[in-house]
């Protein structure tokens, strides 16, 4: 049974039970799964509460920044019996005040007698003090089953804590000869509706969708999601759009600079021309300055979008920016939607710029995930080697 802050129950010896702490990790994984759209700037939390006889008493998930956590909705669901109960909590509960009271606590005057956690946080305001708290209150505590799935689910709440800047998803339509557009430059569609529809909801997913001032030339993007139903309540707002534009190449006119479509941030360099960027202000839209590096210095605009609390970054193009992206090893992941059109030598490449002049000397993918979607097929990868 699916209750408001509840999931779907996992395979067991009858409703409500759950065969190991590994099936239990994974409903919470699930859980936390359905907040992913509308928790963030926080991490999409789970958590599900066993009693002594592993019957699930308690589920739930954080919904929302400013609402009740994940344990929180999980202990209301229990009641009296999350007295000796376990709780299964794919992060670790938190140790501090902000918007809501901590978790760490109020587990323990719920009487739990044992927490399973699936990672630890890395949030500087956490790092190992929920645990402490739980612990020097007599609840055994487990750190590290379910933990694959858990950071899986959380990598961009994860890379934003660990390194400062947002996870840098790097999203392109290719040919099956791994081209983005034919020789005159029509790209519309390679792929088909299913697959433009679930790039929708990797929009939807990310805090912000980032575009070259190429592609904004070339497409006069809108870049909102569009044409999504949503499961969990009202819809999540529309991802910051961000304009990388160094010198001002962009009129502010069209859907991008439209207010009232989503907010534009236009991130920018010095050398840009002042009438452009007064315009740009004028619009509507921010403006933000970093160095120039022969163009906009990305390292420090991922800085800029982790500083405003950017959890996942996603970037459409062109291939001049993907190019540029990956050169300077800053892309934490690539979704590539592979169309069933063969495009040949005159077709444009997905990533533009000088590349590697020897195969020993190219960078390193693992695929991650591979489903068909639609007619199409949709290939997550990620460095061999991460950055960070």
């Amino acid at each position: 049974m699916v209750t408001e802050t509840g999931g779907a129950t996992v395979s067991g010896e009858k409703e409500g039970r759950v065969p190991s702490d590994e099936a239990a990790m994974a409903e919470a994984v699930a859980l936390g799964e359905r907040g992913r759209l509308t928790a963030a700037p926080n991490p999409w939390v789970g958590c599900v509460i066993a009693d002594a006889g592993g019957e699930i008493v308690g589920r739930g998930f954080h919904r929302r920044a400013g609402e009740p956590h994940a344990e929180v909705h999980a202990l209301q669901e229990a009641g009296d019996q999350a007295r000796g109960a376990t709780a299964y909590v794919t992060l670790e509960p938190c140790a501090h005040q902000g918007r809501t009271p901590p978790c760490a606590p109020a587990l323990v005057e719920a009487g739990v007698s044992r927490v399973v956690v699936a990672v630890l946080d890395p949030d500087d305001k956490v790092a190992g003090r929920g645990v402490e708290i739980l612990r020097a209150a007599g609840i055994a505590v487990e750190v590290g089953i379910g933990a694959d799935a858990a950071a899986r689910s959380l990598a961009p709440y994860l890379h934003h804590r660990r390194t400062g800047r947002p996870l840098c998803l790097l999203k392109t339509a290719v040919s099956i000869d791994g081209c983005t557009a034919a020789a005159d430059g029509t790209s519309q569609w390679i792929t088909g509706p299913e697959a433009r529809a679930d790039a929708h909801r990797l929009r939807a997913e990310s805090g912000a969708v980032v575009v070259g001032a190429g592609t904004a030339l070339a497409d006069n993007p809108t870049l909102t999601y569009r044409n999504l139903e949503f499961e969990e309540g009202p819809a999540p707002p529309q991802p910051l759009r961000v304009l990388i534009d160094a010198a001002g190449r962009v009129p502010a006119t069209g859907p991008l600079f439209d207010p009232t479509l989503a907010p534009t941030l236009v991130i920018t360099t010095p050398a840009a021309d002042p009438e452009v960027k007064r315009a740009w202000k004028e619009s509507g839209a921010e403006v933000e300055e970093v160095a120039d590096r022969g163009g906009v210095d990305l390292d420090a605009a991922l800085e800029l979008l982790g500083r405003r609390g950017i959890l996942q970054a996603m970037v459409e193009g062109g291939a001049t920016l993907h190019g540029a992206l990956l050169r300077a090893g800053l892309v934490d992941r690539i979704v590539m939607y592979q169309g069933g059109a063969v495009l040949g030598a005159r077709g444009l490449p997905a990533f533009g710029g000088p590349g590697p002049a020897t195969l020993d000397e190219a960078s390193r993918w693992r695929l991650a995930a591979v489903r068909q979607v639609g007619s199409d097929a949709r290939l997550d990868w990620e460095p061999v080697q991460p950055r960070n």
